[in-house]
């Protein structure tokens, strides 16, 4: 049975139930409504949501000429036509592809490059930049552009679904057709930047996503009389398979904000009475900044999860005088991304923890040597099971490094205690987490070190109180270069500025005179943050 299947059934038990809520946020940074006036919801049924996935099918498969494991690409605000495209994909065995809208024109261009997607679907906010993706893709790949929102560029997705006027006969078509089409199929390609500066696609199969959904419905008892709320963005797995998509297959009522306001936030748990919500920590920690959140009745909720990255005990504390379980999720883009996670009844005993071993997956840490290693003795977390990534698309070597035996290695470093829960330690992997993003440090230095008056450069997280870590640039300039630390400063400013996404951009530049290597000549991380903190404590 393929993913489609689920929310198709769904639409015949419960035909006239909402399914999805759409709430564009007016004053968003990328709203092009007026400021302060609140737009109609848009309201999809399930009968409504199988109705334009079975259109979407037939314009997939004959106007865009699709078929089983070509790729379409997706580039915008969180939107409901997400959904539908994906389970359309689903349905026929196509991949699609969410890309950030937070990266460069440079960024996107290579994953086009890499996995060759035969059209982007894209909102209006980021119309300029999927029409250059068009022009910049290398040949012979040829992209096809279709805004989810009149921009006057062609017809949108929508005109196309009503010009085609599928027949009751040809969506039975659509349904009856694809019953080939199983849970090994690839479903998703999510690119995650990798730690030799380039981004690797974590290929899901739809097994994967299947397998993430049951942990979800089992992690939050998630049935269809949740009202769940999704404010993270469509272009992660955590947005996408956290709760967003089980709770389509679970029957459960979505609620989709385009992007996340606090204060919107905090309004619609109120107003839809909300029972389930996940959050990164800047974003919990923007909710409780606001007014509303300290007056607010929070009692639809059944619990608030929370994932990505360290989560400070303080965050914890101050859910739970609320009288709401805060529950940690764990995982990755590769994971699915569940993997460990809390259930409400212990995210007060246990907290602090990220939870227990996945109901259907399998969790060892190891050593240097892969052997596993005892209570409450550090080792890597190691993940095995359906909800693991095929591979890295175009890239055997990758793949062939990240899972070993079926085991994907995760590079963070955790304990278990006696009692089964596990307590995040560290992170092998070079990694700066900034808001819920991950930066690896190699995709900034290889930006940086081709600037001529740079003759070393290492990049490393510092603690920031809004987003956990922000990025820093350590450099050394070279021995005769002619131009003053404020001058390199600006260059690298300006060169980051055009190759990188603004989240990865370096919010400090720190110069010295060399940088601490080991024996082997390999620039030491954590002498370098050293280096930082030394730095900020002296007021340089």
């Amino acid at each position: 049975m393929n993913m489609a299947r689920w929310v198709q059934s769904q639409a015949r038990f419960l035909p006239n139930k909402t399914a999805i809520v759409f709430e564009r946020d007016p004053n968003g940074a990328h709203s092009h409504e007026k400021k302060g006036v609140s737009s109609s919801p848009q309201i999809l049924t399930y009968a409504e949501l199988e109705n334009r996935v079975s259109g979407t099918v037939s314009l997939l498969r004959d106007h865009f000429l699709l078929t089983k494991g070509e790729r379409i690409a997706w580039l915008g605000l969180n939107h409901p036509d997400m959904f539908v495209l994906l389970l359309a994909a689903a349905r026929m065995g196509i991949i699609v592809v969410p890309m950030s809208w937070r990266l460069s024109e440079n960024e996107l261009t290579y994953i086009v490059d890499d996995c060759a997607p035969k059209v982007l679907f894209h909102d209006q906010h980021e119309a300029g930049k999927a029409h250059a993706l068009s022009v910049l893709a290398k040949q012979p790949n040829t992209l096809t552009c279709v805004s989810l929102d009149d921009d006057s560029s062609g017809p949108t997705l929508s005109q196309l679904l009503d010009n085609a006027a599928f027949s009751r006969e040809e969506r039975k078509i659509n349904l009856d057709a694809y019953t080939h089409i199983t849970a090994e199929e690839a479903c998703l390609i999510v690119y995650t930047s990798g730690t030799t500066g380039r981004p690797k696609g974590a290929v899901l199969s739809q097994g994967a996503m299947i397998c993430n959904a049951q942990m979800s419905q089992h992690m939050y008892d998630l049935g269809s009389r949740d009202i769940v709320l999704n404010v993270l963005p469509l272009f992660h797995v955590g947005g996408i398979n956290i709760q967003p998509l089980p709770a389509l297959m679970f029957g459960a009522t979505l609620i989709l904000h385009q992007q996340f306001n606090p204060t919107s936030c905090v309004n619609a748990i109120q107003h839809h009475s909300v029972s389930l919500i996940n959050t990164v920590p800047t974003i919990l920690q923007a909710m409780q900044n606001t007014a509303e959140w300290q007056d607010a009745s929070l009692q639809s909720l059944k619990s608030i999860s929370i994932g990505s990255t360290d989560v400070p005990r303080t965050l914890i504390d101050t859910v739970h005088e609320k009288g709401l379980p805060l529950v940690q999720v764990y995982g990755a883009t590769e994971t699915g991304p569940i993997a460990i996670y809390q259930r409400p009844e212990k995210a007060v005993t246990t907290a602090g923890s990220i939870g227990q071993e996945g109901l259907l997956c399998e969790v060892k840490l190891c050593d240097a040597q892969g052997d596993a290693v005892e209570v409450n003795m550090p080792g890597e977390i190691c993940i095995r099971g359906d909800n693991i990534l095929t591979g890295y698309w175009n890239n055997k070597e990758a793949t062939a490094q990240a899972i070993d035996n079926d085991w994907f290695h995760t590079g963070d470093v955790a304990h278990i205690d006696k009692d089964g829960n596990y307590w995040f330690d560290d992170r092998l992997k070079h990694v700066i987490i900034s808001g819920g993003e991950n930066i690896y440090p190699a995709e900034i230095e290889r930006v940086i070190v081709a600037i001529a008056d740079i003759d070393a450069v290492s990049v490393v997280g510092q603690r920031h109180a809004k987003w956990g870590e922000i990025p820093v640039a350590v450099v050394v300039k070279i021995a005769d270069s002619s131009h003053s630390e404020e001058s390199v400063r600006k260059m690298i400013e300006s060169s980051c500025q055009a190759a990188l996404a603004k989240f990865k951009q370096p919010k400090k530049v720190v110069f010295v005179d060399k940088l601490p290597r080991n024996a082997m000549g390999k620039v030491v991380a954590n002498e370098v943050r050293g280096l930082v903190c030394r730095r900020d404590h002296r007021g340089d």
